[in-house]
């Protein structure tokens, strides 16, 4: 059964002390998972904190979605760990095409409406495929390049491996959403590093997505809010007030903070509307202003034992398709860590990329989970 590591033998004794050493069940990795539960947990927090003010109805209608997002995204959690990593592989094409439609279904419906869509909408829950790109993304390249079977990627896999992560980061840029192409391109630059790209390769990336970037510019694919985000990062005196008006307060609410923070629910800044959707773009700011130095730092900390923990998975992989799922969920995890952090500090753009498993939303929270999940499926089966 897909579930059977969760079962217990009823001769086992206590737990699963009966089964044998290379079990899967008897090799999560609880510090792994317990992280994970603990930045939810904070994100529950943070979310009612950062939004209860700004719904008269009901405070708790943001907080009470963030919990049923949290249940679904164990769900699907478990269901990925339960199988073996090589089966997600053989699923890989599927479900990366399957993305690549979702993506262009979604343009498709923008042109018609005539408006930018990032999202479908489904009443009560919006589904972003540039979530479940970065799932897919990272299984169909990961398997590619696994399956090349080599210390070196050669100059044609790495010209594919190029083409698999291009397409969906294309078809986002377009949306226009540049924080989840991003992630993408910092996904492919971890993986192609681990399995040996030459640095030129990796050169070659970081000109092309700075080249896409500066397309996407001049075709006026990006919305002028993106690009006024992005001048007013490089030219703050230029920019306009309502330009800056977001990243200031969130860093006035990192800087009020102090040592030990003004409390929970104590914060003006977080619980008053300086911030607009604090809960999803600035979470960081929140936990700045009412934890403080102390409460930022121990965030970190736990990002910063998560990275590691996956690190270390990559390294006791029984083999490279593991090694790479695990260099792509850490360099995932990085960059998007640094970029929404980054952002409230005033040191990156406003992206709209939410911090993993803290910022309100439940595509962020699922596909986050999925990919934890692929990590524990690679612990699991590492001695098999």
């Amino acid at each position: 059964m897909a579930l059977s590591f969760l079962s217990r033998k009823p001769d086992s004794g206590l737990g699963n002390i009966g089964a044998s050493p290379a079990a899967p069940s008897r090799n999560i990795d609880w510090v792994l998972m317990s992280v994970q539960m603990a930045l939810t947990v904070i994100g529950f927090f943070v979310v009612y904190s950062a939004s209860r003010t700004r719904i008269d109805d009901d405070p708790y209608v943001f907080a009470t979605r963030q919990v049923v997002f949290a249940i679904v995204a164990v769900v699907v959690m478990l269901v990925v760990m339960s199988f073996d990593y090589e089966g997600w592989k053989d699923r890989a094409a599927f479900l990366y095409g399957l993305t690549l439609v979702a993506l262009v279904f979604l343009i498709l419906l923008g042109i018609a409406s005539g408006e930018d869509m990032i999202s479908f909408d489904l009443g009560p829950l919006n589904f972003q495929p540039a979530e479940m790109a970065k799932f897919t993304t990272l299984l169909m390249l990961a398997s590619f390049i696994a399956d090349e079977r080599s210390e070196e990627v050669s100059y044609a896999g790495f010209l594919t491996g190029l083409m698999i992560v291009g397409a969906p980061a294309v078809l986002i840029i377009i949306q226009p959403d540049l924080g989840s192409a991003s992630v993408l391109v910092a996904m492919a630059m971890g993986v192609l590093l681990v399995a040996g790209a030459k640095a030129r390769y990796i050169a070659l990336i970081t000109f092309l997505s700075v080249a896409t970037v500066f397309a996407a510019f001049a075709g006026r694919l990006v919305n002028n809010y993106q690009a006024a985000r992005i001048r007013s990062l490089l030219d703050p005196a230029a920019a306009s007030a309502d330009d800056l008006y977001q990243a200031e307060n969130a860093m006035r609410a990192i800087g009020t903070g102090g040592v030990w923070g003004k409390g929970w629910l104590q914060g003006p800044l977080t619980n008053g509307r300086d911030i607009p959707v604090m809960w999803a773009d600035f979470p960081f700011a929140a936990i700045g202003e009412q934890f403080g130095l102390v409460g930022s730092s121990a965030v970190l900390g736990l990002i910063g034992i998560a990275l590691v923990r996956i690190w270390r998975i990559a390294h006791l992989s029984r083999d490279l398709l593991g090694t790479y799922l695990c260099a792509g969920v850490f360099t995932m995890l990085l960059w998007q860590t640094f970029q929404n952090i980054g952002m409230t500090l005033r040191i990156m753009p406003v992206s709209g990329l939410p911090l993993p498993f803290i910022s309100y939303g439940g595509s962020g929270l699922i596909v986050y989970s999925a990919m934890f999940g692929l990590v524990q499926s690679v612990h699991m089966r590492r001695m098999r």
